[in-house]
């Protein structure tokens, strides 16, 4: 192959996530071989693998056989140092300035999207969710507690968050079986066993974290960057009756346990780096070990498509992760601060990220506004919650100066629930 045929075969599509800006980090299955570390551009994944066996990962602290794991997680820990020159050297191979041997060597790593399953990136030992989004928790308090007292009197002097169900996390393509619960009818006063009506999406964000911490140490803002390896899409589902019932006074359990989807790409926060803004000011005055000096927020636009059974489609949400309240820096100090200790592939959510405006909002409960303002759906029909056969699919893509860098989806169809 000469070079301009070469250099050809790499064509990346106009407004892909995956472009040479990005670079992320994968687990999956090429034609069904074993399971195996990945990076994608464009269409096509890199078997990182590959590329080492033929000396193109030549990087002390990296062995094969690492790249062969069914997770990611030995990856992540041989720590930034490592990982982040496998991204550059990769972004070296696949740039005019690699040799022809080089470039064409590389082109033989890669293989179309399509002939890949992807899987799991990582083994997630412990999950925490996060409430962090004040225009979400305004809205919820709103519509539960009235405007006055939306926000809890301790939201606004530390990131509110709870300890969710690890396993229960799937990758992207997924099915989410429709959960069943203790209901309480609103024409009644006495539980019912049924399935959940009221079955709900959320829009959020998760960082995947890339380095322990001893148990009884802390980390601070300063440091919690390095601790964190990149971030995904994630889809808090929720059965908002079954959790409206069950959650007093101890918070969501059968209403939240029951599924999260996480998009199959970990983008790391090098490739995030120049989408880096300032977040909004604290509204009241933070104790030290939350305060943090520059921006740690990022411009990362973010949707919500909703998908019929007929394949018609509709974009019931646009948001943008930099309207957190607070940042994943602060979500990290505050985790840690009692001395609880992370471990590496550990994920925290960043609770629904709603906006500013009514198309904004981050879940059917604020969108719907309580089932009182349905969405109509291009079949004619609307859409309060959820309904069987429905797939949601999450998106989001930073993108400033020419520069894509994006997650491509986390998406789930509905199932019936299980007769019992």
């Amino acid at each position: 192959m000469n070079s301009v045929r070469a250099r050809e075969a790499l064509a990346i599509p106009k407004n892909s996530d995956f472009s040479i800006f990005n670079i992320p980090f994968g687990i999956g299955k090429i034609n069904g071989q074993q399971s195996r570390a990945l990076s994608r551009l464009g269409n096509a994944v890199i078997d990182l693998h590959h590329l080492f066996s033929a000396g193109l990962l030549d990087i002390q602290g990296l062995n094969g056989e690492t790249l062969l794991r069914h997770n990611l997680n030995d990856f992540i820990a041989l720590g930034k140092s490592v990982t982040s020159q496998v991204r550059k050297r990769i972004q070296y191979l696949a740039s005019t300035q690699s040799t022809d041997e080089e470039f064409q060597t590389f082109v033989r790593a890669l293989h179309p999207i399509e002939s890949t399953s992807m899987t799991m990136p990582v083994e997630v030992p412990n999950y925490t969710d996060f409430y962090s989004s004040k225009e979400h928790a305004f809205n919820v308090g709103s519509m539960f507690r009235g405007p006055d007292k939306a926000l809890m009197p301790n939201w606004l002097h530390m990131p509110v968050a709870y300890h969710g169900r690890a396993s229960s996390i799937v990758v992207s393509g997924t099915p989410i079986r429709r959960p069943r619960g203790q209901i309480l009818p609103p024409e009644g006063d006495q539980p019912v066993f049924a399935p959940s009506r009221l079955l709900d999406f959320e829009l959020e964000m998760a960082f995947v974290v890339g380095k322990a911490n001893p148990l009884g140490t802390s980390i601070s803002t300063s440091e919690a960057e390095d601790y964190i390896f990149g971030l995904v899409l994630f889809n808090d589902w929720s059965a908002r009756d079954i959790q409206k019932w069950e959650y007093q006074p101890l918070g969501p359990f059968l209403g939240k346990n029951f599924a999260s989807t996480v998009s199959p790409w970990i983008v790391t926060l090098e490739a995030l780096e120049p989408f880096r803004v300032q977040g909004p000011p604290p509204e009241k005055p933070l104790l030290p070990y939350l305060q943090e000096k520059g921006p740690h927020h990022f411009d990362i636009d973010l949707f919500v498509d909703i998908q019929l059974p007929d394949g018609s489609t509709t974009t019931v949400c646009h948001s943008n992760m930099k309207y957190l309240y607070w940042s994943m820096a602060q979500q990290l100090a505050h985790h840690t601060v009692n001395g609880c200790n992370m471990q590496v592939g550990d994920m925290c959510a960043s609770g629904t990220i709603s906006g500013p405006t009514p198309d904004s909002y981050g879940s059917m409960l604020e969108l719907a506004w309580r089932a009182t303002r349905p969405l109509p759906m291009p079949d004619g029909s609307t859409r309060s919650f959820l309904h069987d056969g429905d797939t949601v699919i999450l998106r989001g893509y930073a993108e400033r100066n020419g520069m894509r860098v994006g997650f491509g989806h986390a998406s789930g169809t509905i199932l019936p629930a299980i007769e019992i």
